[in-house]
């Protein structure tokens, strides 16, 4: 008797290898890369890290300077809107009104939503002391709740 070999028998060998052939051409790959990974983001003009220090380039923060930059950032962003709004047909931003409204400083939280951040940190104190644990500073953990809500 004769055995005739039909693709589908075939199949999954040559699926089984051609998937061995593929992870053995990665690991000769991967060795072969050198650490090329490892190196991706340093050096050169880009470079994300510098040799003797931190690599921060710029005005330190909070410094006048560095203000004087985030101003004319957020003037260039609050231009490039205007002019996309041009661009579709719009009426241009009044771009220095727009920047005012930017970088006011936030409105204190009103009475209603302080009152209601107080309930959370009381209720939060009584589960911690039900569990042992000292109690936060009620006024404390309020105010730093509404700075990080940005009220």
């Amino acid at each position: 008797m004769r055995q005739t070999v039909r693709v589908a028998d075939a199949f999954p060998i040559v699926i089984i290898g051609v998937s061995i052939a593929a992870i053995a051409v990665a690991v000769v790959v991967s060795l072969a890369s050198g650490g090329l990974y490892d190196r991706i983001g340093r050096g050169g003009t880009f470079g994300l890290d510098t040799e003797g220090g931190s690599g921060r380039r710029g005005p330190a923060p909070g410094s006048a300077a560095a203000r004087a930059e985030a101003d004319a950032e957020i003037r260039q962003l609050v231009e490039a809107k205007s002019a996309r709004r041009v661009a579709r047909g719009e009426a241009p931003l009044d771009v220095d009104a727009e920047i005012a409204a930017l970088t006011q400083p936030a409105a204190p939280a009103d009475a209603d939503l302080r009152e209601e951040v107080r309930q959370l940190v009381v209720a939060r104190n009584e589960r911690r002391m039900a569990r042992g644990q000292e109690p936060l500073d009620v006024e404390t953990e309020v105010d730093r709740q509404l700075r990080d809500l940005g009220g």
